[in-house]
């Protein structure tokens, strides 16, 4: 037999096959029938009163600090404290050698000594001269005499106020520190010799407890904000509430007072400075140390709408989606600042409407759509919930962090029309 004639043959027998197979199976994948209703998970907006807070960048400033310096000259016999440690008021922080003062004072006291026998014999010499006076003894000799005694009054008050500044300075080699605080590392060693005022400090202390933070708002900030609360759209606080967030993140537990609300305007960044006051008690916070500060002005009504049933095109608007008729439509949303991983939303959405939260992936404007109600659970997990008011996981989480309380907030350094 021919092997080229069967290689032919059956060619043209799987050929036939093909052609044959073909029109079933493209008939049975072009008559698949429609696919319905898209399942959706909704959730019902409401309106709130939601927290209005701002959060302004700061830096932690000491509450008191203070350089020190000696006040006599001198070498330096001892340093007495430990850096890194607690001072109290009063401590003795240095020693100088007080050889030299500590005998520039018993001169002193050796002058008062002088000075009071001077005076003790000009009273005797006033005290007789007017016994005697009219026998033997004239008027301009017991006037001469009170005039001497003034003058030995006056010697004497002069050599105690030396002996007294000569004492001072004695006492002045004890450096001791004018505030309770931290003490910083010593910039000179024992040996060291040190003159009075000197420009160079010994070290420094440092209140740390309570800290001050400083920050600054921008005064369009100020007047915007002015404005919504006088039009009624923010009801004000009786007063400010101050939380601090860490460096890592975390929130720092003590709260804050406002101790200056700034007067002034900066001419070259257009800010205001506030400095707030916190308790520091354990010196988590260090001077110099970077922190955000969240202030809680007041609150407003808006709609919470989750971030994740949002999308932000590339121009800023905000969108999501609501069920309308029993179709899905596209919305515009306004904005002022989130809250718990939610937009506060004042434009675009009303309370009572049915706002998309799941089933996103590939939904489009008009599209008929199958509600299904879900809510978000405490750890950002999408469940539906049930007819027995049990939720049911969906399998797709709302965000990839645990959804953590937080007021409501507008950083400062992204530019809105809303702040």
């Amino acid at each position: 037999m021919n092997f080229g004639h069967m290689v032919s043959k059956w060619a043209g027998v799987l050929l036939v096959s093909g052609l044959a197979l073909t029109p079933a199976w493209a008939q049975q994948r072009g008559n698949r029938g429609p696919q319905g209703p898209a399942e959706v998970g909704i959730m019902i907006a409401a309106e709130e009163e939601v927290p209005y807070t701002i959060t302004l960048p700061g830096r932690a400033i000491a509450f008191q600090q203070t350089a020190i310096r000696p006040q006599v000259g001198g070498e330096i016999l001892e340093i007495t404290y430990d850096p890194g440690h607690p001072v109290k008021t009063g401590d003795v922080l240095f020693k100088i050698d007080p050889e030299t003062l500590a005998a520039a004072l018993a001169a002193s006291e050796a002058n008062v000594a002088g000075a009071e026998a001077s005076l003790t014999q000009a009273q005797n010499t006033v005290t007789r001269y007017r016994r005697l006076e009219g026998s033997g003894v004239s008027a301009v000799d017991r006037a001469n005499s009170e005039v001497a005694l003034k003058q030995a009054e006056a010697a004497l008050k002069a050599a105690e106020a030396a002996r007294d500044a000569a004492q001072l300075m004695l006492d002045r080699t004890e450096i001791t520190s004018p505030i309770e605080g931290m003490a910083d590392v010593a910039g000179v060693s024992v040996g060291d010799l040190v003159t009075a005022n000197q420009s160079e400090m010994l070290t420094t202390v440092t209140q740390l407890d309570p800290i001050f933070v400083d920050v600054s708002q921008s005064s369009a900030s100020i007047l915007r904000n002015r404005a919504r609360f006088n039009a009624g759209e923010l009801i004000r606080n009786r007063e400010i509430q101050a939380h601090l967030t860490l460096e890592t993140g975390d929130e720092y537990l003590g709260a804050g007072r406002i101790v200056s609300p700034g007067i002034l305007v900066s001419p070259t960044t257009g800010t205001v400075p506030i400095r707030l006051q916190f308790d520091n008690p354990d010196h988590l916070i260090l001077p110099g140390q970077f922190l955000r500060v969240q202030l809680t002005l007041g609150s407003t009504r808006a709609v919470l709408v989750p971030q994740r049933a949002t999308k932000r095109a590339s121009d800023g608007t905000l969108t999501a989606y609501v069920v309308r008729d029993g179709k899905a439509q596209q919305i515009t949303l306004s904005e002022q600042g989130s809250y718990q991983n939610s937009w506060i939303v004042t434009q675009g959405v009303t309370p009572g409407e049915q706002l998309v939260l799941d089933g996103l992936d590939n939904l489009r404007a008009g599209a008929e759509v199958k509600t299904v109600p879900v809510r978000i659970d405490g750890q950002g997990v999408v469940r539906e919930v049930t007819d027995d008011g049990e939720a049911a996981a969906t399998g797709e989480a709302a965000s990839s962090t645990p959804e953590q309380p937080e007021p409501a907030q507008r950083p400062e350094s992204q530019p809105t029309g809303n702040n």
